[in-house]
């Protein structure tokens, strides 16, 4: 029998019987079990899942299921049995219960309708399972006994406690959120946040409010004709059309093959326009005091040499040892070449059936910017304008005498103490070495500063909020933490969506103050 179609087996099915209650039958571990008919959605193959961290065991993750974020549970580790490898026999009960949830059994057997009479209580047995979980019994002619599951009962045991904690959530965080807003506006009115990256071994940053997004390079670009040679062609960028720039040639360095290790910095350019441009890597999320950028030099300046027009300032960090060039990203865009390939973009589109760009407009100004990173193989997001900084992971991290066992360590970040905290170890999985792609992520937490390093971070995204879906109240206590996921299921990609100012307690702030 074809499993998968069982849904419109058990409806031909209701039509010839309507006296009968209907089941999905299904095997765990050897122990036969049955589902009313009614809340069963569809019976599928286990997808793949994004496991989230410090969730109970029995939940594997979340799957993208035609758009719909599907937590997906485990019954063998419900009932307390060893968990096995799939097979091609394994499939995933969808089933609603106020929302739809994948439950993992062994086997789906069949779809049977079954007489009131042979509805038996379930105190009448003892099976594997608590009686407490079950509706009843159902007596077939072959004399097996087949124990019916309450599915909400079960749930409602596995996961309980979690409305509370979903509650608590909004009181964790309240005036004193506000107030650490306010010191952070304070000091950002002396500050620039910088996004560096490095084009041959040179370091380069751009203003973070000129910075979209950081996306992949693609694998081709329709060439411009007529263009100059650091004006690549132009790209798609959801359904728009994008100049794309070579900043070394641009620049005048050395020439560079395209790999998927360079990324492409969107530069919005205001009205709806923007440029991308490449770098072979980007770096970090730098904050530099007003007074250590320093104009160009009027001779470098006034040079007739090329790029050198295109840097706005210098920037003096780490005592002067590092010299991060700042781009005037308003003086690349006046550039011809640019001005022209831009032109070319609104040419094209024009004649393409686009949608309405002020729609577009609308579209993407209520869209969520986050930066992305990695724990692991799973993708993790948190807004843009949590993140105070992005540096790189020094050697070694300075222990602090009777510091927090959660506190990794502290770094000396332009004369301020930063307590360093392992993000792997905060959310519970497998601690790694250290590497060159990881990095600390620094987020404002109750007006002080606090460093989380994660395994690398990858890109910059705006994410529609059509794909934005709350996280399953399922994952318990990390609900606050991470409080949606983002379903780009175009790409086939499942974010969770983390909230920084709920990594900690208002305990551990208070231990954490100590520190620094």
């Amino acid at each position: 029998m074809n499993t998968d179609n069982t849904v419109d087996a058990a409806n031909a099915a209701g039509e010839a019987a309507s006296e009968n209650q209907q089941f999905v039958t299904f095997t765990v571990a050897g122990d036969c079990f049955a589902a009313p008919m009614a809340p069963v959605q569809e019976i599928i193959r286990v997808p793949s899942v994004a496991r989230l961290p410090l969730a109970p065991a029995s939940l594997l993750g979340l799957a993208n299921l035609r758009g719909r974020v599907l937590p997906i549970v485990s019954l063998r580790h419900i009932f307390g049995l060893p968990e096995i490898d799939d097979t091609e026999a394994t499939r995933a009960l969808v089933i609603d219960l106020g929302t739809p949830l994948g439950f993992v059994v062994d086997r789906v057997a069949s779809v049977i309708g079954v007489d009131a009479n042979q509805i038996e209580s379930a105190t009448s047995i003892q099976g594997s399972i608590s009686t407490d979980l079950l509706t009843g019994v159902l007596k077939t002619g072959n004399d097996e006994l087949t124990m019916v599951l309450d599915f909400a009962s079960l749930i409602a045991r596995e996961f309980s406690g979690l409305d509370s904690a979903v509650q608590n959530q909004a009181l964790l965080h309240g005036s004193a959120a506000n107030a650490a807003m306010q010191a952070e506006d304070d000091l950002l009115a002396d500050e620039l946040q910088l996004v560096s990256f490095r084009v041959n071994g040179q370091e380069y940053a751009a203003d973070i409010h000129s910075v979209q997004e950081i996306v992949q390079l693609p694998e081709s670009a329709v060439q411009v004709p007529n263009a100059p040679a650091h004006v690549l062609g132009l790209m798609t960028l959801r359904e728009r059309l994008l100049p794309l720039v070579s900043l070394r040639i641009l620049l005048g360095l050395p020439p560079r093959t395209m790999d998927d290790t360079q990324r492409v910095l969107v530069l919005g350019l205001g009205a709806g326009q923007a440029v991308g441009v490449v770098a072979d890597t980007v770096d970090e999320v730098l904050r530099v005091p007003a007074q250590q950028a320093q104009p160009l030099p009027v001779l470098l300046s006034k040079t007739a040499s090329g790029g050198i027009d295109e840097i706005a300032s210098i920037c003096r960090i780490d005592g002067g040892k590092r010299l991060v060039s700042v781009l005037d990203t308003a003086r690349m865009f006046q550039h011809p070449a640019i001005k022209s390939a831009l032109h070319t973009t609104l040419s094209q589109e024009s004649s393409m059936a686009t949608p309405d760009h002020s729609a577009a407009d609308e579209s993407t100004e209520d869209d969520d910017q986050v930066v992305v990173f990695r724990l692991g193989t799973e993708e993790f997001g948190v807004p843009i304008a949590s993140v105070q900084e992005i540096v790189r992971v020094p050697e070694t991290l300075t222990h602090v005498p009777k510091s927090p066992d959660f506190v990794e360590g502290v770094i000396n970040l332009r004369g301020v103490v930063l307590p360093v905290i392992d993000q792997r170890r905060r959310l519970g999985m497998p601690t790694v070495g250290r590497s060159d792609s990881q990095r600390i992520m620094v987020y404002m937490l109750e007006g002080g500063r606090t460093g989380f390093i994660v395994d690398s971070v990858t890109e910059v995204l705006r994410i529609p909020k059509s794909c934005l879906a709350p996280a399953p109240q399922l994952i318990g206590g990390q609900s606050r933490v991470m409080g949606h996921v983002a379903n780009l299921e175009a790409q086939k990609r499942l974010i969770l969506l983390v909230r920084p100012e709920a990594l900690l307690s208002q305990a551990e702030l208070a231990d954490l103050a100590q520190v620094s």
